[in-house]
């Protein structure tokens, strides 16, 4: 099932299928790219951002950018 990283539940885990082109390059820095596996490891209330588990490195994303990337849910 696809959806939204930041659609995601708490330690749910998927793999990253699409990424907008406008962020490929700035989260690639992060770890995610095409074909990464990763896990939600926690949402913030009202807005706020999501962290999500990368190759063991947690990295927080604002959601403007977890709902550009488009995630397969394991």
């Amino acid at each position: 099932m696809e959806k939204k990283i930041s659609e995601m539940n708490y330690n749910e885990e998927a793999i990253v299928k699409s990424i907008d082109e406008d962020l490929k390059l700035k989260v690639a820095g992060m770890g995610i790219r095409v074909g990464k596996n990763l896990k939600m490891i926690t949402k913030h209330p009202m807005k706020g951002p999501v962290v999500v588990s990368v190759d063991g490195a947690n990295t927080s994303l604002g959601l403007g950018v977890a709902d550009k990337i488009i995630v397969e849910i394991e």
